[in-house]
């Protein structure tokens, strides 16, 4: 990679960002790593420094609050910095009734999961279209493919960021920028984070390592982008879906997350 081209990630202070950064840094690419948890943050980009080749840039930033991705896409400008790989993985979710959930938490939620990924993208894309290399990979999960009671507005935010995204991947086929929708289920616990979804009665056990879906979404970007569903048991449930009335899908989900 060039000394001043970069790949980006967000929430790279925990599971998969870290492990996204890992594997890049690993493969030679410089970095930027963006995170709300400074100390965190700062002294995972201490880590990478000493263990690979890399330039890695720090920069804290809570892309959940109003214009704090134009303001990080001005700190790269500024910095005359390139980012030639985009890893759009911030985000969080939140379990529990609707109407008992707080909405200010929630609507910081729709901002992090939907609004600062297509600020951002739509900030960097210039850059990355005059350069055509590399691409972008935005992390969903399979729980955009159906209506999630009890997970609904987080359900909604990944069912926006896959449409989006598989939208965009059309839009830019022929541009040289390659995208990358990835989508996975549940994760296994690491030392600094969770999954958002929590395995619950006869799902419990069954998760996936951080590492298994960074290898994925890499090697679908290196194909020519597209949508990846990592793990053989997500992609066979995302595939039964379809058969199902779309009508009881909900019910049905809402009883195992009651389980």
């Amino acid at each position: 990679m060039k000394e001043n081209s970069f790949a980006l990630v967000t929430g790279a202070s925990r599971g998969l960002g870290m492990a996204f950064a890992r594997e890049l840094a690993a493969r030679h690419h410089n970095l930027v790593l963006v995170a709300r948890s400074v100390e965190p943050l700062q002294a995972f980009a201490s880590g990478l420094r000493r263990s690979h080749p890399v330039s890695v840039i720090a920069l804290p930033a809570d892309l959940a609050s109003p214009g704090a991705s134009q303001n990080l896409a001005d700190q790269l400008s500024d910095g005359g910095i390139q980012v030639d790989l985009l890893v759009n993985n911030a985000g969080f979710g939140l379990r529990g009734e609707f109407r008992d959930l707080s909405l200010l938490r929630q609507l910081e939620m729709l901002r992090l999961n939907n609004e600062a990924i297509v600020e951002l993208t739509y900030n960097l894309l210039p850059g990355m279209l005059e350069r055509q290399q590399k691409g972008i990979i935005n992390v969903s999960s399979t729980a955009g493919f159906q209506p999630i009671p009890f997970a609904s507005a987080y359900s909604a935010t990944k069912a926006f960021l896959t449409t989006f995204s598989l939208a965009l991947e059309q839009e830019l086929r022929h541009s040289g920028v390659t995208v990358v929708t990835v989508c996975p289920g549940r994760l296994r616990k690491t030392e600094n984070a969770t999954s958002t979804q929590r395995a619950r009665g006869d799902w419990a056990g069954v998760y996936q390592s951080h590492e298994e879906v960074v290898l994925d979404a890499l090697r679908v970007l290196a194909n020519g982008g597209g949508l990846t569903v990592p793990g053989a048991l997500n992609k066979f449930s995302v595939f039964v879906q379809r058969l199902i009335p779309r009508k009881l899908v909900p019910r049905m989900v809402a009883k195992m997350s009651r389980a």
